[in-house]
């Protein structure tokens, strides 16, 4: 269930940065915020006998309030390298947004889920974005081009939440009865043999292996 604020403003999700300087929250009153907390100060006594917890004032730490979302935003969060974040909300529309020093943008939104969007995050080492939504469909972006490149539907369970293996090709997906766990592109390649030799696909390019001699060559660039 999501949390609410002082406000009454239902914050349904929260994500720190990879370095851990910032912190993104999405929220029902449309807007993606941006916090620092590079200041936040350490070791304050608590309540708990020879306890401590960190803390810091939420309102005196926005960074950026960023705004263009039609509904409230379900999910937001940011990318493992670039100062970029991806936002997911009800109004069907997944955002892209770009942050430097001193301001944070939107660059562009995808659009095809015909349904609330859910959660939609980056993949950690492509220039794809995963997305899941109420429409039953997990679906993957190209981040360049903001164009939709694979669907994955269920026919009765709605999407509510996805998550990326740090390390491996693997991704999970949690629906209404239950979840899966999947992963995007092959880890073995195309390939064919004929005679001595092996045709495969690489990097987008056709190459060549000679089983006899060991040599390696480019033929052509694949489709």
């Amino acid at each position: 269930m999501a949390k609410r604020s002082a406000s009454g403003i239902a914050r349904r999700a929260t994500v720190f940065s990879s370095k851990g300087g910032s912190v993104v929250s999405a929220s029902q009153d449309q807007t993606v915020r941006v916090c620092d907390i590079s200041g936040l100060r350490k070791s304050t006594p608590n309540s708990a006998p020879g306890g401590t917890f960190d803390t810091f004032d939420t309102f005196s730490t926005v960074k950026y309030v960023l705004e263009g979302h039609d509904c409230g935003v379900n999910y937001a969060t940011f990318h493992p390298t670039l100062p970029l974040i991806v936002s997911a909300a009800d109004d069907r529309q997944i955002k892209i947004w770009r942050m430097s020093d001193t301001k944070a943008w939107e660059v562009d939104a995808c659009r095809g889920h015909f349904n609330n969007v859910s959660t939609a995050l980056f993949h950690p080492k492509h220039e794809l974005i995963v997305s899941c939504g109420e429409d039953k469909t997990v679906r993957v972006w190209d981040l360049t081009k903001r164009s939709a490149v694979q669907t994955f539907r269920r026919e009765n369970d709605r999407f509510w939440t996805l998550a990326a293996h740090p390390e491996l090709n693997l991704f999970a997906a949690g629906h209404d009865n239950g979840l899966i766990v999947f992963k995007l592109e092959r880890e073995r390649p195309a390939f064919a043999v004929h005679d001595d030799s092996v045709f495969y696909v690489r990097d987008k390019y056709v190459r060549s292996y000679d089983i006899n001699t060991g040599s390696d060559l480019v033929c052509s660039a694949s489709a």
